[in-house]
């Protein structure tokens, strides 16, 4: 497994590792800005595959502390590495190998994100790798189980935050609101001013009462460069 791994660079302090089966893309970044949790908070990041999603976390806002759940064991090994391999850089970085639908947080948090399998059962083609498989259609958890482990897992008032495509919005809505997790803030991505939406964020907080704020689209190019927005969510021309 060592021989597959990569490493590709946040930060002079962080590093991800990645593999043939676990990779990150453009959304990781996007829930990540989206979420941007405070210095104070402690965060747990549901389906977190090689760590993406906390260590843009961990470099653009410095919470308090970021715990990683991943049920595959390939991937909670590349987040391993990545802790291993930035050491004093990533001490607030908790990889746990667990099943997101069994586990419960020693004590309960303020912000939980998630970037969760996309497709149900029984819809797009099933990955001949498992790995891939698992990251991408619900045969491990689906988006009620996550609002369901949130729902355990979350302070009265704290937040959680997704993203998904527009297709689920329904059941991402229906699925918070199961849970007593109110949906609060909806964004979506498009990846050019007249195209449909790709991806959206959706935030709910516990408890919180009916009131949903649809911010401005967020636009992935300008053109064929990248719109202003998205320059500053991957740091470019930074340093």
């Amino acid at each position: 497994m060592a021989e597959n791994i990569t490493f590709e660079k946040l930060s002079p302090e962080i590093e991800i590792a990645i593999s043939k089966e676990h990779r990150f893309g453009t959304d990781a970044f996007l829930l990540a800005d989206f979420a941007s949790p405070r210095h104070k908070d402690d965060v747990i990041d549901f389906c977190a595959g090689c760590g993406a999603v906390g260590l843009i976390m961990i470099r653009n806002f410095k919470p308090k502390t970021v715990t990683a759940v991943e049920i595959q064991k390939s991937a909670h090994f590349l987040m391993m590495s990545a802790k291993e391999r930035c050491g004093a850089g990533l001490e607030k970085f908790i990889p746990i190998n667990a099943d997101l639908r069994e586990f419960a947080a020693q004590r309960q948090v303020d912000l939980i994100t998630c970037n969760p399998p996309y497709k149900t059962v029984g819809t797009g083609k099933i990955s001949v790798e498992e790995a891939a498989a698992v990251a991408r259609h619900e045969l491990e958890c689906s988006v009620l189980d996550v609002c369901k482990s949130a729902r355990k897992n979350l302070k009265f008032g704290g937040r959680l935050c997704i993203c998904n495509r527009p297709e689920r919005l329904a059941d991402c809505v229906c699925a918070m609101r199961e849970c007593g997790i109110e949906p609060k803030r909806l964004r979506t991505v498009h990846k050019t001013a007249g195209s449909p939406a790709w991806l959206i964020l959706l935030e709910g907080r516990m408890g919180g009462k009916g009131f949903m704020r649809v911010e401005k689209p967020l636009i992935v190019y300008d053109g064929e460069e990248y719109s202003e927005e998205m320059r500053r969510i991957y740091r470019l021309g930074e340093g």
